[in-house]
């Protein structure tokens, strides 16, 4: 059973012969009164109290659930880009070793036919001294052998002219 500020302050108490004065019962009465009331304030106030500190516990929950969702996500979505970039950064790299080595060997297939032209050009230019050798000797073989036709022909030439001059 509660006993309430009013309750006590109107409770009554019988008279008895040798008993406690009534005055000092109600003086006593009075201050018990008051300070169950003061009591009870103060509980009501610690309640309300209570129930804001709850509500602000609550709050304080659902932002700290909140935030932790919001930095799970944040992770998680830092993961997904550290993967696409780290995907694509090995694309990449992939890609321009494969240009390279491309490249690479473009540089080999024109150097190695650079060679075999070089190595053509010289051949021509063997054949070609051969070919030249074997026509200067072939002419200088004609200039050395004296053709009688040719010799009569530069000695009337030499005639033709005197006589051109003598007319």
């Amino acid at each position: 059973m509660t006993i309430s500020k009013i309750d006590l302050l109107n409770r009554k108490f019988s008279k008895r012969l040798w008993g406690y004065a009534p005055e000092e019962v109600d003086q006593l009465m009075g201050e018990v009164a008051e300070m169950l009331g003061a009591v009870a304030e103060e509980r009501k106030s610690l309640i309300r109290k209570v129930k804001r500190m709850e509500a602000s516990v609550d709050e304080f929950r659902q932002r700290d659930e909140t935030l932790r969702d919001t930095l799970m996500s944040t992770q998680r979505m830092v993961d997904d880009i550290k993967g696409g970039a780290q995907r694509e950064a090995h694309l990449i790299l992939d890609e321009a070793r494969a240009k390279a080595e491309g490249m690479v060997q473009q540089g080999h297939n024109r150097l190695a036919q650079l060679y075999e032209d070089i190595e053509n050009l010289k051949r021509q230019r063997s054949q070609f001294e051969i070919q030249l050798r074997g026509l200067l000797e072939t002419h200088l073989r004609v200039m050395d052998s004296e053709d009688p036709a040719v010799s009569r022909l530069e000695s009337l030439e030499s005639k033709l002219k005197y006589l051109r001059k003598a007319e």
